[in-house]
C-alpha cells in the first residue's frame, strides 16, 4: 500500500513537473511571463507593452508598463481595441474588447532563448479604426517555424487613437495631440527593442510590417524621429501616408477636435474622459479613416518632406499591393459603368486628362471598366498609387534595396453559399435580394494576408486548393528570406531584383506562375498620375 502511494505521488509530481516545464517562462524588464507551448513554438499572448490608456491616460502618449510581482500568465490574447463593427467581416482570436488594449503577442522558435533570431512585428490593417493583433490571419506560428520571432501588436484606433484638442496639446510635454495610435506602435517597437533578447530575438534585427492601415503605419514609422532608428528593415502591403493630400496641421486637427467635442455633447476633455469607453465609442460612431497630424512629436514635418530629404529610415524595403485592390463601383458611387461617368472621377482624383490616362489602363470602351483595367484604376484611386509613391521615393532617396511586387491571385470560391466576401478579409451575410457579385479578376484588397503569413488554414471561408498553398509557400518564403537577410531571394524561388536605379521597375508578379515583369505602360501611367497629384498637394506646415 505504501509502495503504491509512493508511486502515485511520484507520478503526480513528475506530471506537474512536466507541465511546468512545458509552460515557457521569460524574465522581461517588467516581470516574469509564462506562455504556452504550441508544438515546439513558445507563444506569449497578451503581453503588456504600455500602461492601460484609461482614465486620465485616455488621449495621452503611452506610459511605461508597471512592474509586477510573481508570474504573469501570457496564454490568452489581450482585449481587442475599442472599435465599431466597421467592416462586418473581421474575425478575432478573442471576444474581449476594451480601452485597455495595449498588448502584443510573441511566437518564438528559440530553444535556449539566446539565439538572436530575426524579429518581425506586424501591425494590423482596418483603416486605423478597426482590427486587432488577435486576428488569426496575422498569427505568427508559421513564420516562427521558419526561424523568426514573430509579433503582433495592438494600438488605439478610431477616436481613442486619433483625436486632437487644444486642451490635450496643453497637457502634453511636446505641446501636441492626436496620433496616439502611432505612438502606441512606437511604444511597441521600443518595448520589443528592450525585451526581445529574452525571447531569443535580436534587438538589432527588427523588421516592421503592415497591410493597409498597417502599411500606412509602417511608412509613417519610417519617417518618425521616434522610430526610424529602431528598425532594420520594413515591409508594406497596400498603403502609405505618401501620395495622398498633405497631413493636416496640429491647429487644424485641434479645431476638428473642438467641433467633435461639441457634436459628442461635451464641453471639455474632462467631460469626454468621464464617458465610459462604450459610450464614447457609441457617440463617436467612427466609420471613416481618422485624421492624423503634424503633432511636433511623432511627426515633426510632412512625411513627404522627410522622405524627399532622405531622412527616413535608410533600410531595405519590400513593398507591394494587390492587382484588384478595389471594385469599380467604389469610384462610380452608384452611377452606370460608362467612360463618360468615369472621366470626372479620374480628373478629380488625379488632376490629369482622363482621355490621356484611361487608355494607359486599357480602358477604351464601357465594357473595359468592369474588367481588370477598371479594377486597377479603382485600386489606384483607393490605395495602390500611394503604395507606388512610397516605394518610388524610397528607392530615389535610399541606397538600400527596394523590392516591389503585385499579388495577383483571385480568391477561390467561398465554401458558404449564404455569405459574401467583404473588403477587409472574412465574410458578411449575403442579402437574399442582392444581385450576384461580379467575379473579381484579380486579388482584392487584403486578400494577400493569409498567403504571405502562411495562414490559409486559419480561414475556412474559402475553398483553398493546391495552387493556393503553393502560392502561399512562395510568398511566405520571400517574406521570411527578407526578414532574415534583407533579400527575398532563396533556393527554389524565381529571382527577384530590386527596383533601385531601374528606368522601368521590375515587379514580382505573385501568382500560380510567379515571375518578374517590367511593365513600361504601368510605369508611364504612374508617372502621369504623380505629375497631376504633385500639383494638387500643396505642403502644409
Amino acid at each position: 500500500m505504501k509502495k503504491q502511494f509512493f508511486i502515485t505521488v511520484t507520478a503526480m509530481f513528475l506530471t506537474l513537473g512536466a507541465s511546468a516545464q512545458d509552460a515557457p517562462q521569460v524574465q522581461t524588464g517588467n516581470g516574469i511571463l509564462e506562455g504556452i507551448n504550441e508544438s515546439g513554438i513558445k507563444v506569449f499572448k497578451g503581453v503588456p507593452f504600455a500602461a492601460p490608456p484609461v482614465g486620465d491616460l485616455r488621449w495621452k502618449a503611452p506610459q511605461p508598463v508597471q512592474k509586477w510581482d510573481g508570474i504573469r500568465k501570457a496564454d490568452e490574447f489581450g482585449p481587442n481595441p475599442m472599435q465599431e463593427n466597421v467592416f462586418g467581416d473581421m474575425m478575432f482570436g478573442t471576444k474581449k474588447m476594451s480601452e485597455d488594449c495595449l498588448y502584443l503577442n510573441i511566437w518564438t522558435p528559440a530553444k535556449t532563448m539566446d539565439e538572436k533570431l530575426p524579429v518581425f512585428i506586424y501591425f494590423n490593417g482596418g483603416g486605423l479604426m478597426a482590427g486587432s493583433g488577435s486576428e488569426p490571419r496575422y498569427a505568427g506560428l508559421s513564420m516562427a517555424r521558419r526561424g523568426i520571432v514573430a509579433i503582433t501588436a495592438n494600438y488605439r484606433e478610431g477616436i481613442f487613437g486619433f483625436f486632437a484638442h487644444p486642451q490635450l496639446s496643453k497637457e502634453a510635454s511636446y505641446k501636441g495631440s492626436g496620433n496616439y495610435g502611432f505612438l502606441d506602435q512606437a511604444a511597441a517597437i521600443k518595448w520589443v527593442k528592450d525585451n526581445i533578447s529574452a525571447f531569443g530575438g535580436d534587438p538589432d534585427r527588427i523588421t516592421i510590417m503592415g497591410e493597409s492601415a498597417g502599411s500606412m503605419s509602417v511608412s509613417a514609422l519610417m519617417a518618425s524621429p521616434l522610430t526610424r532608428n529602431l528598425i532594420s528593415q520594413a515591409m508594406g502591403s497596400s498603403g502609405s501616408v505618401l501620395g495622398s493630400r498633405p497631413i493636416v496641421t496640429l491647429k487644424e486637427a485641434e479645431q476638428a477636435g473642438v467641433e467633435t467635442t461639441k457634436k459628442l455633447g461635451c464641453k471639455s476633455i474632462k467631460d469626454l474622459r468621464a464617458l465610459s469607453a462604450d459610450e464614447l465609442m457609441k457617440r463617436a460612431a467612427v466609420k471613416s479613416v481618422p485624421s492624423y497630424n503634424i503633432d511636433n512629436y511623432f511627426f515633426t514635418e510632412q512625411p513627404a518632406e522627410t522622405y524627399a530629404k532622405g531622412e527616413q529610415a535608410q533600410v531595405p524595403c519590400l513593398i507591394g499591393n494587390n492587382s484588384s485592390e478595389m471594385v469599380p463601383a467604389y469610384i462610380l458611387q452608384g452611377k452606370p459603368a460608362t467612360i463618360e461617368n468615369l472621366k470626372p472621377v479620374v480628373e478629380k482624383a488625379f488632376n490629369v486628362p482622363a482621355d490621356k490616362l484611361l487608355p494607359m489602363y486599357g480602358i477604351n470602351t464601357d465594357a473595359d471598366i468592369m474588367q481588370l483595367p477598371g479594377y486597377q484604376l479603382a485600386g489606384d484611386i483607393f490605395i495602390a498609387y500611394s503604395t507606388w509613391k512610397w516605394m518610388n521615393v524610397q528607392q530615389q532617396t535610399c541606397t538600400k534595396p527596394v523590392y516591389r511586387y503585385i499579388f495577383c491571385r483571385p480568391r477561390p470560391d467561398m465554401v458558404m453559399k449564404n455569405k459574401e466576401a467583404g473588403l477587409a478579409g472574412g465574410v458578411q451575410e449575403k442579402k437574399s435580394d442582392a444581385p450576384a457579385a461580379p467575379k473579381i479578376p484579380g486579388a482584392i484588397h487584403s486578400a494577400d494576408i493569409e498567403y504571405e503569413m502562411g495562414n490559409l488554414s486559419t480561414n475556412n471561408v474559402f475553398a483553398w486548393n493546391a495552387d493556393d498553398y503553393a502560392i502561399s509557400n512562395i510568398f511566405e518564403s520571400y517574406y521570411a528570406n527578407f526578414i532574415k537577410t534583407g533579400n527575398p531571394n532563396g533556393l527554389g524561388l524565381p529571382e527577384w531584383t530590386p527596383i533601385n536605379g531601374q528606368a522601368v521597375a521590375p515587379v514580382m508578379q505573385i501568382d500560380v506562375n510567379t515571375h518578374l515583369k517590367a511593365d513600361p505602360q504601368m510605369e508611364s501611367r504612374y508617372q502621369l498620375i504623380d505629375s497631376g497629384r504633385s500639383t494638387m498637394n500643396t505642403v502644409k506646415k
